[in-house]
C-alpha cells in the first residue's frame, strides 16, 4: 500500500501549508486531493513536489506491507 504520511510531515516540518502548496507554488489540488486518499501519483508528479519542497521521494511516499489474514 502507498502512504503519503511522509509527504504531510514534510510539509509541516518545513512550515507549507496546502494553501502554499496549490496556490503560491502552483501544485494541482486535484492531485493533492488525491494523495490524501493514498491514490497513486506518476514519478513525474513526485519529481515536481520533490522539486517544489526541495526533498527527495523518501520525504513525500513510503510503501506499507499490504495486510494479509491470518490462515
Amino acid at each position: 500500500m502507498i502512504s503519503y504520511a511522509p509527504l504531510w510531515e514534510t510539509m509541516k516540518r518545513k512550515n507549507i501549508s496546502t494553501y502554499t502548496l496549490i496556490y503560491k507554488m502552483g501544485f494541482d489540488a486535484h492531485t493533492l486531493s488525491d494523495m490524501k486518499h493514498n491514490k497513486s501519483v506518476t514519478a513525474h508528479t513526485l519529481d515536481i513536489l520533490c522539486g517544489l519542497l526541495d526533498c527527495t521521494p523518501n520525504d513525500v511516499i513510503e510503501f506499507l506491507p499490504d495486510s494479509k489474514p491470518e490462515t
